[in-house]
Order: structure tokens, then C-alpha cells, then sequence
């Protein structure tokens, strides 16, 4: 019946809440509101005194209308025991039928008299009340009604609208006892409302034929002297208009019809041409007062001109303009007192076409003009000011759900969409708009429950001074709020009148009287749902119209809400997928960078404002101190670039480790990208491409012991070279084909760095710009960069301030790396022969430099490290041989031969007379390995300076693990 849940019943359920126990899930959400409005109002149970009315329109417009349906309803229950009430917009009730006659003797009078009001107010819960606080059908059963003169009872009432304007004119409801409760009422009331209501739309058709009756007997009159004349309006079709002209002038017509005045306006048409529309009120006979209007198109030598007592113009929209004078050609038949002719001749024009004549025409007097002089008139529209303010209405609300649709959404943020909607409803619909959205939204994610987390996202009116709470700060509402019963509902909640809102006065008393001083008397709060998922709230208030807001006006709320919550929608799954996108891409981008000594580096990473994008950056140690400098761009936005942007760091990685030159790095890159391209090139479900699209890279590598730098890119913008002096250079460095293509070699080219000079390796999102010439940013790049002897980090503010567009389209990654040289006192070589008897004098000189370092203790393992790889060298490989110790952070040994055999570490067995070497080497150093030159190959090895848990250069080396020869 009444109930949601069978755990208790409803009367159970009444007494529970009256005794103030908690009811909700087990009563219906419009009963339970109703009733929590009935307490709040103060009013019994027992005391639901109802107040009588004696001024009732019971011959009026709704009275007529419904009588022959009322009388169709006392025959159709006949002999039951069935009760029919029409109430009014107020809802007090004008007529009763009753199925059985004999129930008016048994009935009280608040049940079978009419003028008893049972509006929610005064009556509680019950059918005629609950039908208009709730503006649609409803249902009451047995102890759902809030008095107690009606728990045997049950009932079915719905509104019945005017079908022209959608203001509840009235309310029908059939009671019945509550064991009749039978769920096809629900049809035959709709049924029947919507036959009072065409019925009440055909009264107003009959007014309108009636004004074109009248103006029809008008033209016949008019033209009785004119034998030409047949008395019937002209076609607009017949004078050349077409149908889009047509309608630019029945826009027109319903403003002038609603202005209710009598004017002349001119209405520009496409191609230049002018037609004038003339308002002239009429009255039927039966009374009916309205206007006509009908389309005037003058010649090209005389104008329409209204006299000052004809009347001003009505206001009507700019895309109408108005003119102030307009002319006739004469008197016209039938038309308004004031309309006069300013021609000599007057002649009557009541056909279609009327040909006006000219004494001074060379034909002579009485000769017919041309046919540009002839002039054309036709009727427009007919009808009341009232039903014509429905119309522009009407329009203005089309027009306004058409505007909306390309002003709401412009942005993928949710806080600016969200103010978009509180823009365009304000003035048309609304003039203050209060939008609230859970803190969860605002992240990006998923609600929970919109009741709660609730924050003022959007304040927004025609004025700055109404006391709503402010933007940007939590609100906590509570259950009785139009605002959370909307969201409970996901319907939206018409207050008509503030003052007598209990449940939204109770939010706030102090706050509630502030509003309504201010003149805030209605409200429509609206869920903003998208996909199922309510996302918030949104409140639209009116305080300058002294109307409370129409079912019209909740119509067109609910659709400006409906589509602005798709936006918010949107904008809150992009701010999450972003903000995942953006967690993705900062985990794979370096945080730090390892401790060298070969380039002191800052870098600035920057975000497109549309979305996260594939470009990376990075700082590699390599072998020997020098130090690889890569930055790359992945084209594109979203996971997928993110996702191949941390493929290819990784990657370079990976081959940079492999010592590798600039251009072997990138054909290994290259190589890559088009391995992935092929395995991903194809489309996932949603038809988008899954392939990398674009790839570029530029990869650099400095060595702090000679200077140099050498350099290779594909595809990408060239680096930014700054003396120490101040001159920044932008190298003529080979660009090679972006990652990916395929079959083209890169070209490396090497430069010389003195101490102290800036590489600056950046992005092409840094540069590019729609709103800026390339060579402009260049410039302003060039100028941010020369100031020598300045910090990396001071450098890339200043390229950041002065570089960097206001709205950057595309990710920037910018790297500066300011080099340092190895001091030469901290390197030593050596040049031997092919001999191995000069393996004795190679460790005596390393004991010698290490000693000269002050690094002693390492001497034992360095000697036994390098007697290892000199005589390795002199065995498998081709001389000169070279041996170097770099002291950096590390003791770094190498030697260097013509031969491009690498070694190989295995375990020997116990058999082998070699094979040792290498796995001693191993043991004795942090790292080693192989690097290729251009004349053959290095073999180098790092020892630490520091041993964790030893003193400083102390080398253990277990013997033990070394095979027995």
C-alpha cells in the first residue's frame, strides 16, 4: 500500500514518527516529507481544522471545463461508494460528486460541502494537499493521512494544468474507502485530468476564433465600398515570402501580441528586404479582447509613419528592430485610430495586392502604378496578450536550452562548468543560482554519498550582496532541505513561496530571514544526475519577479541541470584520469638524480593545460665521470603517451648503460619504436589508435676529462648552448628522422665546452606556439639564457618567466646542466708497449700517483687490479696500450687498446691454467666493463674511495672464492 518495506505497517509507521522515532525506508519519500512539513507547521493530528472559503469561482474557466467530465465520473461509479472533487489552484474545493448520492446524508461537511481548503498547510497530509505541494499524481492510504478523520480512507489526486501557460489551475481527486483501493484509478484521474485540460485549451481556441471572426466582419465592413475587395486577409505566402520569412514575423507577432499595444514595427528580412507589422487591438462580441496582426509590405516610394497617438512601440527583443516612424500608404481598412496616410491620395487596400495611384505620374491622373509601387498585406496571428506571453515565453526558453548548449562545457573543469550553468541561468530563469558539489567531485572522483562532503562550489546573481552562504566553504544540510530531498528524490523540488518553507527555514532561521529580507521568495532546487550518478545540487532562486516560480520553470531547470551535469560529469572523469595520467607520468619521470660530479643540473617539468603529455627527460652516469644528457617528447596526451614515455626512459637507460655513443642510443631507440608501433599499431574497441604516432629525442654525452660533448637527435629541437662568457648558441646539430621511421643513420655531432658553460636541452612545447612566431620565441629564449656564471636553477625560472606561454598547449620539459671540468692534477696515463716485462714499471708509477693522492691504502688493489687487465690486454689484444687512473668520486682504472675483442667473465675450473683474471677483477672493484671507441676498446673499473663498514680505501677480497689453479 503505502509502505516502501513490509517490516511494519503503516499505521505502525505513523505512530512511530509522530512519537519521533525514525522512519525513514519504510514510508514512501513524498509521504514522509509531507508529514515532516506537517509537524513542522505546528500542526495535531487531531486538530487539522480546515478554513472555509465562500469566494470561489464556481462558474469560471476550470468550473466549465470539468463539468461534463465530472458528470462522466458520477456515472462511471454509480452505486460505489466513490467521492470526485475539483479544487483550485488554492486548493479549496469547488465541486463533489459522489458515485452514491445517498453519502452526502453520512458524510461531515469538510467531506461533502464544497469551500473547505485542504491545502498541506492547514489539512496535513492528504491527497488535494499532497497534489500540490508535490505537482504531480499521488496516493494516500489509510494512515499515511495526517489527520485522523481519514486513517479509513484513501485517495488519488492530480493537478490539472493550464495546458497554454503550465500553472496548476486546479486539483482532482477521487476518495475511496481503503479496502477499494484499486491501482486503474491512477489511470482513469490522469485520463480525466487530461480532459479538463484540453477542454480548458479548446476555451481558448474558441476566444481566438472569436477575436478572427471579429476581425473578419471588420475587413468585410471596411471594404463594402470597394468592389475589388472580397474582405478575406492576404496570404503571406502569396507576396513572395517564404516560410523562414514567415517565421522571423509570427516571432515578431507573438511579441507585439504580448505587449498588449498597438504598434507599427519594421522587421528586416534576409536579402535586405523590410516588412512592417501593425498590431491593432479587437474585441469579439462575446468580449474577448486581443490583438491583430497583420504584415505590410510598402512601396518603394511611399513609407508607413505612425503619429505620436498612435502609441510607442512596444519594447521587444534587439533582433527586432523597431522602427520610429513608419509610414502608410493610405488609410488602411479597419486599422486603429491614429493610423493616418501622408499621401495626397487615399486608397483602400483590403485584397491582397491594391494599386495606388500618383497625380503626378507622366501617365496622367488615374493611371496605375508599377508594380514596385503596388503594396501587399496579410494577416499574421490573432490572439490574446496573455496567450501571446506564453508564447515568447515559451521561445525565450527554447532559446535559452539552444545557448546553453554551446556556452555550458566549454572547459573540462568541473568548478568552471558548474559557474557556466549559474552564468546562463542568471536573469533568464533565475537571479541567483547556489550550486553544491561533494568535496569528491571536485577531486575527480565518484561520490559515495552526494548528502554528505557537500561544498559551495558556485555563488552566483544579479547582485553581490544577498547573504547566501559563500563559495569555497563546506555546507552541512540538513534531511528537510528542498536541496537533500531533491537528491533523495532525484527529482527537482519547487518551493513556490520561501516563507511558508518549513523544511528550508529550519535549515537556518537567522539565514533563512536575512534571504527573504532581501526579497528571496522561491526556489527550485535541482540533483545534478549524469549516468545515474548524482553529482550535486543546484539551487535557483528568484527575489525581482514577484511570481513564484511555474512547473515550467522547474521544466527548464531540470533540463539546464541535466545537461550541465553531463559537463560536470565529464570535467570530473577527465580531472580523475588526468590526475591519474599526472601520478603516472610523475612516477616515471625522475625525482632526483644520482651524485656526479661532471654537470651540476636543474630541470622544470610543466604540464599541458590539456592534458598530460609523453615528454620526459634524464641524467645518466656513465663510465669514466662523464655524464649522458637526454630529453624526449612523445607525441600526444593520456595514459598511452605517459605509459610509452616511461617505455623509452627506461630504455635509454638500459642502452646508456651499455656505453653506447649519442647515435648507437638512438638506432637502438628507433629500433624499439618501431617494434612497438608494430605489435600496437592496431585499434582498441573504441576505434582509437593504440601505436606511438610520434616519437623524438635528443641524447648528449659530456666528458668532464677532455671537454667535450658530443651530441645526436632525432627529430628534435637542437640544444642551447651558453658560453662562459655569456654567448648562447643554438648548434647547426644534424636532426635525423623522428623515432620510429626507420632506415636513415644518425649523425652525431662533438663540441667543445670550456668549465662553467650551460647545455639547455628543453621540449618543443617550450618554443611552439599558435599565438607566437618561432623565431620570437627564440629570441626570448636567447635573451633568458645569457647571464654567465648563473646558477641552473636561477636558469630555468628565468626561462620559465620570460619563455614559457601564459596557456601552454603542449608539455614543456626543460633540462640545464652547467658543466665542471676534472681537474688535471687528478688524472694520470700512461703509454706502454705491447711487452709484458713493463707490467712491473706500470704498478710501481700507480703506487707512486696513489701516494701522490693520498690514497695509500688502495694501492694493493689497484696494483693487482691493473697487473690483471694490462696483461690481459698485452695477451689478447693489439697495442699501443694506455693505462689511466681518474680520481673522482671513485677511482676509475682503465686500459685502453686498438683490438675490438671484448672480454668475458667465466668460472674457470680447477683444470684451467687462466681464465681468473676478469672474476679477480670483479671482486675487486664496484663496477667494471667494456667500452668501444672508434679505434678500438676500453676496459675500466671503479673502486670505491670508501668501503661501507670499513675504513676509508680498504679492499677485502676473498680469496676463497677465486678457483684453485
Amino acid at each position: 500500500m503505502g509502505l516502501v518495506g513490509d517490516s511494519i505497517s503503516p499505521a505502525r509507521a505513523r505512530e512511530q514518527f509522530l512519537q519521533g522515532g525514525a522512519v525513514e525506508g519504510t514510508v514512501r519519500g513524498p509521504i514522509l516529507s509531507s508529514w515532516q512539513r506537517s509537524r513542522s507547521l505546528g500542526l495535531s493530528p487531531e486538530g487539522c481544522e480546515l478554513p472555509y472559503r465562500q469566494d470561489l469561482d464556481l462558474h469560471g474557466r476550470l468550473v466549465h471545463a470539468a463539468e461534463p467530465v465530472l458528470d462522466r465520473l458520477e456515472s462511471m461509479f454509480a452505486g460505489r461508494n466513490m467521492n470526485v472533487s475539483l479544487a483550485d489552484g488554492r486548493g479549496a474545493v469547488l465541486q463533489r460528486r459522489f458515485g452514491d448520492a445517498s453519502l452526502v446524508r453520512h458524510l461531515a461537511a469538510i467531506q461533502s460541502v464544497p469551500g473547505f481548503v485542504f491545502a498541506e498547510e492547514f489539512g496535513g497530509t492528504n491527497g488535494i494537499g499532497l497534489a500540490l505541494a508535490e505537482r504531480q499524481l499521488v496516493n494516500v492510504h489509510g494512515a499515511e493521512h495526517f489527520a485522523e478523520r481519514s486513517q479509513s480512507s484513501a485517495c488519488a489526486a492530480i493537478p490539472v494544468r493550464d495546458l497554454l501557460s503550465g500553472r496548476i489551475e486546479g486539483i482532482l481527486c477521487l476518495g475511496f474507502p481503503l479496502t477499494d483501493a484499486d491501482l486503474t484509478l491512477n489511470t482513469v484521474i490522469r485520463r480525466a485530468a487530461g480532459a479538463i485540460e484540453r477542454r480548458m485549451l479548446e476555451q481558448s481556441s474558441t476566444r481566438e476564433r472569436a477575436l478572427l471572426r471579429a476581425y473578419l466582419d471588420a475587413r468585410r465592413r471596411t471594404s463594402a465600398d470597394d468592389p475589388t475587395a472580397d474582405g478575406q486577409p492576404g496570404e503571406l505566402a502569396e507576396s513572395g515570402l517564404d516560410w523562414r520569412d514567415q517565421m522571423i514575423l509570427k516571432e515578431t507577432a507573438a511579441d507585439l501580441i504580448s505587449s498588449g499595444q498597438r504598434a507599427a514595427v519594421e522587421v528586416s528580412l534576409p536579402g535586405g528586404r523590410r516588412v512592417t507589422l501593425l498590431s491593432r487591438p479587437m474585441t469579439s462580441p462575446c468580449g474577448v479582447a486581443g490583438l491583430v496582426i497583420e504584415a505590410i509590405l510598402p512601396s518603394s516610394r511611399q513609407r508607413l509613419a505612425v503619429p505620436a497617438e498612435a502609441g510607442a512601440a512596444p519594447r521587444l527583443p534587439s533582433r527586432q528592430p523597431v522602427a520610429p516612424t513608419v509610414r502608410l500608404p493610405g488609410h488602411l481598412p479597419g486599422a486603429a485610430p491614429g493610423l493616418t496616410a501622408t499621401t495626397a491620395s487615399t486608397t483602400s487596400t483590403a485584397t491582397t495586392t491594391t494599386t495606388t495611384r500618383e497625380p503626378d505620374r507622366p501617365g496622367g491622373p488615374g493611371t496605375p502604378s508599377s508594380t514596385a509601387d503596388r503594396v501587399t498585406s496579410g494577416l499574421v496571428l490573432v490572439g490574446e496578450p496573455g496567450v501571446g506571453t506564453f508564447a515568447v515565453a515559451a521561445r525565450r526558453r527554447l532559446e535559452l536550452l539552444s545557448e546553453a548548449s554551446t556556452r555550458i562545457g566549454t572547459t573540462l573543469d568541473v568548478s568552471r562548468t558548474a559557474t557556466e550553468l549559474a552564468e546562463m541561468a542568471v536573469p533568464r530563469l533565475a537571479d541567483f543560482v547556489t550550486i553544491d558539489l561533494p568535496e569528491a567531485v571536485l577531486r575527480g572522483e565518484e561520490p559515495t554519498d552526494p548528502r554528505t562532503g557537500l561544498h559551495r562550489t558556485v555563488v552566483h546573481g544579479i547582485r553581490d550582496d544577498c547573504p547566501f552562504y559563500p563559495a569555497g566553504e563546506p555546507v552541512d544540510l540538513r534531511p528537510t532541505t528542498p536541496q537533500v530531498r531533491c537528491l533523495a528524490s532525484r527529482q527537482p523540488v519547487l518551493e513556490p513561496d520561501l516563507r511558508t518553507a518549513t523544511g528550508w527555514i529550519a535549515q537556518d532561521p537567522l539565514h533563512a530571514q536575512r534571504l527573504l529580507e532581501h526579497s528571496v521568495h522561491s526556489l527550485i532546487a535541482v540533483p545534478l544526475v549524469a549516468r545515474g550518478i548524482a553529482l550535486g545540487i543546484a539551487s535557483f532562486y528568484r527575489s525581482r519577479d514577484p511570481a513564484p516560480f511555474g512547473d515550467d520553470d522547474r521544466s527548464l531547470a531540470q533540463e539546464l541541470a541535466t545537461r550541465a551535469a553531463i559537463c560536470i560529469d565529464n570535467a570530473r572523469r577527465y580531472t580523475r584520469e588526468h590526475t591519474m595520467v599526472l601520478a603516472l607520468q610523475r612516477s616515471l619521470l625522475p625525482t632526483s638524480f644520482p651524485e656526479q660530479n661532471a654537470v651540476e643540473v636543474a630541470y622544470r617539468y610543466m604540464p599541458a593545460e590539456s592534458g598530460v603529455g609523453g615528454d620526459w627527460f634524464d641524467v645518466i652516469p656513465l663510465s669514466s665521470t662523464r655524464v649522458a644528457l637526454v630529453v624526449g617528447d612523445v607525441v600526444g596526451h593520456g595514459m598511452h603517451a605517459a605509459a610509452t614515455m616511461g617505455r623509452l626512459r627506461t630504455a635509454a637507460r638500459n642502452f646508456a648503460e651499455l656505453d653506447l655513443g649519442p647515435d648507437e642510443v638512438l638506432t637502438q631507440l628507433d629500433n624499439l619504436v618501431g617494434r612497438l608501433d608494430r605489435d600496437e599499431g592496431g585499434e582498441d574497441p573504441s576505434g582509437s589508435s593504440t601505436g606511438i604516432i610520434g616519437a623524438t629525442c635528443l641524447y648528449a654525452i659530456y666528458d668532464p676529462t677532455s671537454q667535450q660533448c658530443v651530441m645526436a637527435r632525432a627529430g628534435h629541437p637542437p640544444p642551447a648552448l651558453v658560453g662562459p662568457d655569456g654567448l648562447v648558441t643554438f648548434p647547426d646539430l644534424p636532426a635525423g628522422p623522428p623515432l620510429g621511421l626507420g632506415g636513415l643513420p644518425f649523425e652525431t655531432a662533438e663540441f667543445h665546452l670550456p668549465e662553467g658553460s650551460q647545455v639547455v636541452l628543453y621540449t618543443d612545447g617550450l618554443i611552439e606556439d599558435r599565438r607566437r612566431d618561432f623565431d620570437t620565441a627564440l629570441g626570448q629564449l636567447r635573451h633568458a639564457l645569457a647571464h654567465p656564471n648563473r646558477p641552473p636553477e636561477d636558469t630555468c625560472e628565468a626561462v620559465l618567466r620570460t619563455v614559457v606561454p601564459d596557456h601552454p598547449a603542449d608539455d614543456i620539459a626543460l633540462l640545464v646542466a652547467r658543466t665542471h671540468a676534472l681537474d688535471a692534477h687528478r688524472i694520470a696515463t700512461w703509454e706502454l708497449p705491447t711487452d709484458p716485462a713493463l707490467v712491473s714499471g706500470v704498478r710501481a708509477a700507480v703506487t707512486r700517483q696513489l701516494a701522490a693522492w693520498g690514497l695509500d691504502e688502495l694501492a694493493f688493489a689497484t696494483e693487482l687490479l691493473l697487473s690483471e687487465l694490462v696483461t690481459n690486454a698485452i695477451r689478447y689484444g693489439t697495442g699501443p696500450i694506455r693505462v689511466r687512473l681518474l680520481y673522482d668520486r671513485t677511482l676509475i682504472c682503465e686500459v685502453s687498446d686498438t683490438s675490438n675483442t671484448a672480454p668475458h667473465l667465466r668460472y674457470a675450473a680447477t683444470t684451467d691454467e687462466g681464465g681468473r683474471g676478469l672474476f679477480l677483477v670483479a671482486q675487486l672493484s664496484q663496477a667494471w666493463g667494456t667500452r668501444y671507441t672508434a679505434d678500438g676498446k676500453v676496459i675500466w673499473a671503479e673502486c670505491a674511495l670508501e668501503v661501507p663498514g670499513g675504513k676509508p680505501g680498504a679492499v677485502e677480497v676473498d680469496f676463497d672464492d677465486i678457483p684453485a689453479i
